[in-house]
């Protein structure tokens, strides 16, 4: 058996050129640290096997082996090392042309994973965003249906503010015009007139809650109002309108019949749109 203070001089003796070979290689692998994964894999091998050779060789000189046994041992890890660099050169082509398939997904209108078998690595990275591509779906469509109901609102908005001017600018002509003289009917006027305008400032509150409503911070409390007065309501919301155009609006409910709403201007107005 060697002894300990021999085997510590070839393990010194033998470590100098290896690390001396590591260092070039390390320096190597950081000039060509944005090449392809293949040309790295291809240093690292070819850097394994000079390190062996260069061990090998300054052993063979120290331990005074002959030119022979050199040359044997030499051509055995020379060849050992030709196939550790085309094994490299195999393995990092696999890993380019899973890279690319991986790249041309992602490229693709919609990301799809590769159907082919990829490293573990490139694996995770295709889940992940294949999980991201379905997230940043989701997201799309959120926001379209935000945008569909942007427009909704603006629509039923267009419709609740129509609706009120229109009666304010009939009464308003009426009174002006004197085709209103008795003092009930224009008592009557200038009490929707205020109605209106009270329903109008209602509204543009609304329009302010909305943003509580898309925080959360709205708690909306039920209670019952009476159907009779809220059709009554509607209805005289539009009767000078309808007088302006010749026509009559009436409206009755045989019984009371409560209902729920969480606010009685929401309710008027959705009765005075149906």
């Amino acid at each position: 058996m060697i002894p300990f203070a021999d085997l510590l001089l070839v393990v010194f003796y033998a470590s100098l050129p290896a690390v001396t070979v590591a260092a070039v290689a390390l320096g190597l692998l950081h000039v060509l640290r944005g090449r392809s994964v293949a040309t790295q894999l291809v240093v690292v091998s070819a850097a394994t096997v000079l390190a062996v050779i260069c061990g090998i060789l300054v052993i063979s000189f120290l331990m005074l082996i002959n030119d022979h046994d050199r040359s044997v041992v030499l051509t055995v890890v020379v060849s050992a090392g030709l196939v550790a660099t085309a094994v490299s050169l195999l393995l990092g082509r696999r890993l380019v042309a899973a890279n690319r398939a991986l790249v041309e997904a992602v490229r693709a209108d919609r990301f799809r994973p590769p159907a082919g078998r990829l490293p573990a690595e490139l694996a995770e990275l295709s889940r992940e965003l294949d999980a991201a591509y379905a997230r940043l779906a989701a997201a799309h469509e959120r926001e379209q249906a935000l945008e569909a109901s942007r427009r909704e609102l603006v629509a039923w908005v267009s419709h609740d503010l129509r609706t009120p001017l229109a009666g304010l600018r009939a009464m308003a002509e009426a009174l002006e015009d004197e085709v209103v003289a008795d003092a009930a009917t224009v008592h009557r006027y200038h009490s929707r007139i205020r109605v209106e305008a009270e329903r109008l400032t209602s509204m543009v509150d609304d329009l302010f809650e909305l943003s509580r409503i898309h925080a959360g911070a709205l708690r909306l409390t039920r209670s019952r109002i009476g159907l009779a007065d809220l059709v009554a309501e509607a209805v005289a919301g539009t009767e000078a309108l309808a007088r302006a155009k010749a026509s009559a609006c009436t409206a009755a409910c045989a019984t009371p019949c409560p209902s729920r709403s969480t606010r009685g201007s929401w309710a008027a107005r959705c009765a005075t749109w149906w």
